[in-house]
């Protein structure tokens, strides 16, 4: 009698056992696939309410956005260039607003298919990606750094932008500036700020600050990554006098170090002046 009972309990208590087991396997199973689920409807949704990235039928590779969030982040107009622009373009191309290809630079193609899209989305149609339109394509990364660069600016006083500049536009050709010749002097250093500026004056260059600055193998500063770095007060001004219409170059396009340059065609550019270390060349 007492073996029977002792077997029973064996038998009950084993149960259980594996009962628990099973409900803990269960649970976490349920858990699993409803944060599966909740992810999946997350990626499926998009801010513009047009459509999904992760629904794409055109051919074109998902991109994440924290490929982007390394990259300097500006105010995107015609002329600009670079990976934020490719994202831009590969967007509006799931969407079916823009037809040409995703190559990264903004043109007049881009631009109409970001005024068609802004038009859709009751935003300002002036064909210039900032941060009510970044918000709108979903590109939150790029829109989070463009509210926290201009959260910046207004600490440091610059909320505005200057002589029709925006003040990311100054806030890029701070970063150019320091990027590119914080050891020079301070005339030096506006100097470089005009050249970027005397850039965009030209027809053979881009028409903005970001398109300037971007232009492939154009700064080494892009390059190599030190365009991400933080500018000083100094550089900051040197952007503002180079807008206020400060040019030390005398109209100069190029400017190059003679004793790293490598490229010889650089050597056969009229010299304007030289100014530190910098040769300043039309």
């Amino acid at each position: 009698m007492k073996k029977s009972i002792k077997k029973g309990v064996l038998a009950a208590m084993l149960t259980c056992s594996m009962f628990s087991v099973f409900t803990a396997c269960k649970m976490a199973n349920d858990d699993s696939t409803s944060s599966d689920m909740q992810s999946s409807n997350q990626s499926s949704e998009s801010s513009s309410g047009i459509s999904s990235d992760s629904n794409s039928d055109s051919g074109i590779n998902s991109m994440s956005l924290l490929d982007f969030d390394s990259v300097s982040v500006a105010v995107l107009r015609q002329g600009a260039s670079g990976n934020e622009v490719k994202e831009v373009q590969r967007r509006l191309k799931l969407w079916g607003y823009y037809k040409g290809s995703v190559d990264g630079k903004f043109g007049a193609g881009t631009k109409a298919a970001v005024v068609a899209f802004q038009k859709k989305n009751g935003l300002t149609a002036d064909g210039v990606v900032g941060k009510s339109t970044y918000k709108a394509l979903g590109m939150t990364g790029s829109y989070n750094a463009l509210v926290e660069q201009s959260n910046k600016n207004q600490q440091s006083g610059q909320s505005g932008g200057v002589n029709g500049f925006s003040s990311s536009d100054v806030y890029l050709l701070a970063r150019t500036i320091y990027a590119e010749g914080r050891g020079e002097p301070y005339v030096g250093q506006v100097a470089i700020g005009a050249v970027v500026l005397n850039r965009i004056r030209s027809s053979e260059f881009p028409n903005t600050v970001a398109g300037v600055v971007y232009q492939k193998h154009a700064f080494t500063a892009v390059s190599d990554g030190q365009i991400n770095l933080t500018p000083n007060e100094t550089a900051m001004k040197a952007a503002r006098d180079a807008i206020n219409g400060w040019d030390p170059t005398g109209g100069a396009i190029y400017y190059y170090n003679p004793a790293v340059a490598t490229s010889a065609w650089i050597f056969d550019r009229q010299t304007v002046t030289v100014i530190g270390k910098h040769v300043f060349a039309i």
